[in-house]
């Protein structure tokens, strides 16, 4: 089943790899329409995923990851216009050198070819991941989780309905639809016919996957994501941003899971945003400093340190200086998305240039490592590897290059 869609979807895209930007652009359009019309059957559907989620006692956080309401789908289908709006990345000339031989070598943006998605519980990214990779080229075969199944199967219905009208060939986005995990295995081993595979779910899941592909996996990993509060931040913008960064969606990656607080600072801003995170349930561990300001809290442990909750749980740790925030992050980070808040301006160079993550902040809450934010309409996952691609994936993400070479008779002497 899975060799035989993925044969399909690999002679599609040498279809879609030749269309041109507005037969592109056309087959977004066509696919916005056929999500508006299939509105009413992809929120049933979404119901019945959410509500055997709610039988089967999954956290709350997690059914957040899963719902889908009014505004996340109307997000999902404006998201298709702003993708529209943006340049195409297929075709552009990277570099240009003229040889001395009159050679002329172009080094020009092209598309991966089939990309495998493989994710967990958001059914919006089966919309995110189709246009993104339509629009730089891409074939693509997505493999929802089973807790999105019916969401995921509505979605690409209407998808593969839009395409239809279109001069794409229906083929170049493919759903396996089954939810035996041997399926994902047999995936890994294809690449006669994928050639890239992202990963968006659990630390462990991606784990296994890059474990056993035979395919290049970008992997989206774990969002171990951290807050600095430094001893010139200003207070009340720390309270802020701390309450934004962990409680506006605190079941996805780029919520924050550990504030650092410097000790200088730390008798005046906790217990203010203890007050603030309190309102929201959630609860806060800390570390032995933090626990003599924030007597009721509980005792953080080695393990808070290495934990994404994806939860309303904070770990605190107050420390000495911004080295020691940076040593802290850097040891027990996961390279996705760190923040400092500071007036202290040779504080936060320090900061954005020392800490190592795809994105670094300065002022501004964790909450924006999103393509979206970012101005890429859409974002196929966030990649915290450092090749090929770095932070939230968008159109030039999903692409590669090669060299087209112009001569008039030359020989290699």
């Amino acid at each position: 089943m899975v060799e035989e869609i993925a044969k399909k979807t690999k002679k599609a895209s040498f279809k879609l790899q030749n269309a041109t930007t507005e037969e592109k652009n056309d087959a977004l359009l066509k696919i916005k329409e056929a999500l508006i019309e299939e509105k009413d059957k992809i929120m049933e559907a979404n119901k019945i995923d959410v509500e055997k989620a709610k039988k089967n006692n999954l956290k709350s956080s997690l059914i957040d990851r899963l719902l889908i309401t009014e505004k996340r789908f109307n997000s999902m289908v404006n998201g298709i216009d702003v993708v529209i709006e943006l340049p195409d990345p297929c075709g552009e000339v990277i570099e240009e050198i003229r040889r001395p031989n009159g050679l002329l070598i172009k080094k020009v943006r092209v598309p991966i070819g089939v990309v495998g998605i493989i994710y967990e519980s958001r059914p919006n990214v089966t919309c995110d991941a189709t246009i993104l990779c339509l629009k730089s080229g891409n074939s693509v075969i997505l493999r929802g989780g089973s807790e999105a199944i019916n969401s995921n199967k509505t979605i690409v219905s209407a998808i593969r309905k839009g395409i239809s009208r279109s001069v794409l060939p229906e083929d170049c986005v493919s759903f396996i639809d089954r939810p035996e995990r041997e399926l994902v295995y047999k995936m890994l081993e294809l690449d006669e016919y994928i050639d890239l595979i992202i990963p968006r779910g659990s630390e462990q899941m991606i784990k296994a996957i890059k474990e056993k592909s035979k395919i290049p996996v970008i992997g989206h990993g774990k969002g171990l994501c951290h807050l600095y509060v430094d001893k010139d931040a200003d207070i009340d913008m720390a309270v802020r941003i701390t309450l934004n960064a962990k409680v506006q969606r605190p079941g996805v990656c780029n919520a924050i899971e550990t504030l650092l607080v410097h000790e200088s600072i730390a008798s005046e801003f906790l217990p203010k945003v203890q007050s603030e995170l309190e309102k929201h349930n959630v609860e806060l561990r800390g570390c032995e400093k933090t626990r003599k300001i924030l007597t009721s809290i509980k005792d953080a442990t080695e393990e808070d340190w290495w934990t994404e909750y994806l939860d309303l749980i904070l770990s605190i740790k107050i420390v000495e200086s911004v080295d020691e925030a940076i040593s802290h992050i850097n040891f027990y980070g996961s390279k996705h998305s760190e923040a400092i808040v500071t007036n202290n301006n040779e504080n936060a160079k320090k900061f954005l240039n020392y800490v190592d993550a795809s994105t670094v902040y300065h002022n501004a809450s964790t909450r924006f490592t999103d393509g979206g934010e970012f101005g890429m309409g859409a974002e196929i996952g966030i990649s915290n590897q450092k090749l090929h691609a770095r932070g939230p994936m968008g159109l030039k993400e999903l692409t590669t290059y090669k060299y087209v070479v112009y001569g008039n008779g030359q020989i290699r002497e």
